[in-house]
């Protein structure tokens, strides 16, 4: 009715005069209207919900990884060359249920205002330990060290016995591939981030240490986000291939470790890296200061 056209004034009617005769607010009006003929505002997207939503389920389809969230999705679609909003990808994927189930933090937490990142590889790893059971040998430890720079792990050791020499391994690990061996001294400039576990306060674990000139950096008492880079990951992989599965011997945790390990260095793509895998971003590194020295 309000487009419609007065014979008398050759004008249209408009909405204004039509809902003061009807006696309705504008924003009534507007309401209907939007119930009736929907429409998206803005410019049309050169790909469609329905096509989008399509690539969505291909690309999580295709993905080694479980439980990943919106980002990665958007950041593997954009290398592909699909150029789409983040926020479309999320609202499409909440849509759809297909994002992972939320994680909600339990109590009230503790306040962290530093950072645990650096500006350069191998200059600080965080190292921890965790335990895994399986069915016939029981418990077993499994101890990485990761690099703050990039989310690298650096080293890797699966084991029946979690002690002292079982924790060094993982350092071992990463000396011997980024600083050429683990000789004294070999590791100078390194600072190496651990918690107050039995294994990391030893004298064993402390002197080897010091032998290879790391500088040890304990995280604070009951605030493990001080140690969050290696905390974080245990928690990637443990979702990944850890929960829901069931493990039989130590040598089969072991094998699925250094199996996801190497995917993860090579094709896991964290936001910190700006959704570059951990391998990518040392490269890009180094091919930016070959000489690693930072700028």
């Amino acid at each position: 009715m309000s487009a419609a056209v007065s014979i008398s004034t050759n004008r249209v009617y408009g909405v204004q005069r039509v809902c003061a005769v009807w006696g309705v607010a504008r924003s009534t009006f507007y309401s209907a209207q939007a119930e009736v003929e929907p429409s998206r505002r803005g410019p049309v997207p050169a790909i469609c919900d329905e096509e989008l939503h399509a690539m969505i389920e291909d690309d999580l389809e295709r993905s080694p990884f479980t439980g990943e969230g919106h980002r990665m999705v958007w950041a593997r679609l954009r290398v592909s060359g699909v150029r789409v909003s983040r926020r479309r990808v999320l609202r499409i994927m909440r849509e759809h249920g297909l994002l992972s189930p939320r994680r909600v933090r339990q109590g009230a937490g503790v306040s962290h205002d530093g950072t645990i990142t650096t500006d350069a590889p191998d200059l600080m790893w965080g190292t921890d330990g965790t335990r895994v059971m399986t069915a016939d040998e029981g418990m077993c430890w499994i101890f990485t060290a990761v690099d703050h720079f990039n989310c690298e792990v650096v080293g890797r050791h699966v084991c029946k016995r979690g002690d002292r020499f079982a924790a060094l391994q993982p350092v071992a690990q990463g000396l011997l591939k980024h600083f050429g061996g683990v000789e004294a001294e070999a590791g100078r400039g390194l600072s190496l981030r651990m918690d107050n576990g039995t294994q990391y306060i030893s004298d064993h674990f402390r002197n080897q240490v010091r032998f290879w000139g790391v500088e040890a950096s304990y995280a604070f008492i009951e605030q493990p986000q001080t140690n969050g880079v290696a905390e974080r990951f245990f928690r990637t992989l443990k979702e990944q291939i850890i929960y829901g599965r069931i493990y039989r011997t130590v040598a089969e945790v072991r094998e699925a470790v250094d199996t996801f390990v190497d995917l993860y260095n090579d094709q896991w793509l964290p936001e910190k890296n700006g959704f570059m895998s951990p391998s990518a971003t040392r490269e890009a590194w180094y091919a930016r200061d070959p000489e690693g020295v930072a700028a």
